[in-house]
């Protein structure tokens, strides 16, 4: 995997200087280099980049306001904070910062936070929606004025089982196929998670992941996990656990009152 990356800094040794750290690299492609945060928002927009080595202390708008805005984007690229400044860590990782790295850049350091990336594009796009799956999930969507059945229509060694909403403890995605999770069984679903989510209406259903969407009626412990994020144990045959994204992860807090 290439990732097609962008270095936001106002100074240009520090920019060369990371340019030549990354061009050893072979999975890091420098698509393009930008001084100020409005800059590279405009890049940003305008191409599809995965990762972005981001200062903090730029002209204008600084590297946490550009953090939290390019959030509410579709895809937003995942950032690595590069900066002097330490006692911003935490600011950084409020706008889901995959790493927080100080100048002098250490090149192991730096290797590792891009690892960090790789797995994170990875499992982006795994849960990205299979067209397939998409075409069959629509057609299966109830039109205006049709009947509605609390029923989940899934597929076990052949069959097509109708599971209860109530039976369902959790729906994910894994190579790029959807399941659906009830106590002992793991049950192939032709809708997209997105479509599934629509289906399951809402109420006891939340999406804590972008590849997971939990039934909080079936939670037995939240386990505090990295930098701000949870894992879900329910209370399946397996004890199951499902993560908690650190989007997320504030609206479960609200949700559950803790």
């Amino acid at each position: 995997m290439i990732l097609k990356a962008l270095i936001v800094d106002d100074e240009y040794p520090a920019r060369q200087e990371l340019r030549f750290m990354l061009g050893r690299f072979n999975n890091i492609e420098i698509v393009g280099e930008a001084t100020t945060a409005s800059e590279a928002l405009t890049l940003i927009k305008a191409l599809d980049y995965q990762v972005l080595f981001l200062d903090i202390n730029l002209p204008g708008m600084n590297g946490l306001e550009l953090g939290a805005v390019i959030q509410e984007l579709p895809r937003p690229p995942f950032v690595i904070f590069i900066t002097a400044y330490d006692e911003h860590a935490l600011e950084a990782f409020d706008v889901n910062a995959v790493d927080y790295i100080l100048k002098p850049v250490d090149e192991k350091r730096l290797k590792r936070a891009i690892d960090r990336v790789i797995k994170a594009q990875q499992e982006r796009e795994a849960c990205a929606p299979v067209p397939a799956q998409s075409a069959v999930g629509a057609a299966n969507q109830p039109a205006a004025g049709e009947i509605k059945i609390n029923r989940i229509p899934a597929e076990k060694q052949g069959k097509t089982i109708l599971v209860d909403i109530n039976d369902v403890f959790y729906a994910f995605t894994e190579s790029d196929y959807v399941y659906i999770k009830t106590f002992s069984d793991k049950l192939f679903t032709r809708f997209t998670l997105k479509e599934l989510e629509a289906r399951l209406g809402g109420g006891m259903f939340f999406r804590t992941h972008r590849c997971y969407i939990v039934n909080l009626d079936k939670v037995k412990e939240i386990v505090p996990f990295f930098n701000g994020t949870y894992n879900l144990v329910l209370e399946d045959k397996e004890r199951s656990e499902v993560p908690v994204s650190r989007a997320q992860a504030k609206r479960l807090r609200k949700i559950l009152g803790f």
